[in-house]
């Protein structure tokens, strides 16, 4: 009588024993394909995709500083780029003539501080402070978002007023409204306007 008393108290720790090694048994059922399984690698594959989206970057008084957009965007996970299809980006700078850039396709880079636009790509400025508008075109637009600069090593055509100059490339400087153009400088520039820093 005593030993089946014994054997009574006991049952309770023995069910729980038991439950707890089927719980482990059926938890490494499952485990081996997480833990033995090898990292796979980042590809160069996009992972998401989105139509009709746009960027805003704030500066630090909660003012637009610039706007992103484009009509299809596809993320790519190895490098975290985006390629865009007919992006733009509009910089917005207190007191002085938006600029804004487009192109045919482009590639963004991951954190947005470097914007490449390529086929038809071209600069537009806006009229201010007596300057008349300007553009840019090209085949290929560096634009390094941060320091406001739109660069490329490509022919550049440049429109102000009635003054076209065409040149090898070009460095423009949107905070200091400085033109650098590289290389075979030519065009004819109206006698009212001069191009602000131009050099070869």
């Amino acid at each position: 009588m005593l030993r089946r008393m014994g054997l009574l108290q006991w049952l309770p720790v023995l069910a729980m024993a038991a439950i707890a090694g089927g719980t482990y048994w059926l938890l490494q059922l499952n485990l081996p394909s997480l833990v033995h399984q090898a990292v796979r690698p980042k590809t160069h594959r996009p992972d998401y995709f989105a139509d009709h989206f746009s960027i805003t970057t704030l500066d630090e008084t909660g003012q637009t500083q610039y706007r992103i957009n484009a009509t299809k965007m596809v993320h790519y996970e190895d490098d975290d780029n985006i390629d865009a299809t007919l992006p733009s980006i509009r910089s917005f700078t207190p007191g002085k003539p938006d600029v804004t850039s487009y192109g045919d396709w482009g590639v963004i880079k991951g954190d947005g501080s470097i914007i490449d636009l390529y086929q038809n790509a071209k600069v537009l400025r806006d009229p201010g402070a007596g300057d008349p508008a300007m553009a840019a075109y090209s085949e290929h637009f560096h634009v390094l978002v941060n320091d406001d600069i739109v660069q490329t090593e490509k022919p550049v055509k440049l429109v102000r007023g009635q003054s076209v100059v065409t040149a090898n490339g070009m460095v423009y400087n949107n905070v200091t409204r400085t033109m650098h153009l590289l290389g075979n400088v030519r065009g004819q520039i109206a006698a009212s306007e001069t191009m602000p820093g131009s050099s070869k």
